[in-house]
């Protein structure tokens, strides 16, 4: 799998993550982003292009070489000035209240420990900042659930860790975001990984 996960991954997951309807989901919430912006799971850095004249500051974290490889070079493209760090979301080398805006998009299905991370992610942001998020998860269909369970262990084998049953908005709650709005449904693709959650959410 070390192949796989160094030359093909980073590859599907950029595809994967440019398609159509996704990018769509960055260019509807991307935008929102103000102030320091801190983006966990910044990938290849596919949401740059959508950050506004508001935004004062990207810092991106990442824990693939391969993919904030091509973050980097994308960003360089674009003549942004973004800081990318090699780092998953559990731990962010950052002070309390750092940031104005953190951005995640279809980050929390991959981290190993998602709430650990959502924690930290409240922890950096200021007590008037927002967090971003789009994510898929576990879909409420009893069939679609069922389905997607059955696939998840192989799902995450081929997929870099992602998990398809994950709840995000309960995740959210959890770790103490008050979820200010909210929209859920499916989008285009399969549908035991098209089941979207997408929104704004502030520190409570």
């Amino acid at each position: 799998m070390g192949l796989y996960r160094r030359y093909v991954l980073p590859k599907l997951i950029n595809s994967a993550c440019a398609m159509p309807p996704m990018m769509a989901l960055r260019e509807r919430y991307v935008p929102l982003a103000r102030g320091d912006v801190l983006e966990i799971g910044i990938g290849s850095g596919l949401n740059l292009k959508f950050y506004g004249e508001a935004v004062a500051s990207v810092t991106g974290l990442d824990p693939a070489a391969e993919l904030t490889a091509m973050a980097k070079r994308r960003a360089e493209t674009l003549g942004i000035d973004v800081q990318l760090l090699q780092v998953s979301g559990e731990a962010i080398p950052a002070d309390a209240a750092s940031f104005d805006t953190v951005v995640c998009t279809w980050t929390l299905c991959s981290i190993p420990d998602a709430r650990r991370a959502l924690e930290e992610m409240r922890r950096v942001v200021k007590p008037d900042g927002r967090l971003i998020f789009v994510e898929h998860g576990r879909a409420p269909e009893p069939g679609v659930a069922r389905v997607q369970r059955g696939i998840e262990p192989l799902w995450k084998l081929i997929g870099g860790g992602c998990h398809l049953t994950r709840a995000p908005l309960e995740l959210l709650e959890a770790t103490g975001f008050r979820v200010e709005r909210a929209q859920q449904g499916y989008e285009e693709g399969p549908r035991f990984a098209a089941y979207m959650y997408h929104g704004v959410a502030t520190a409570a």
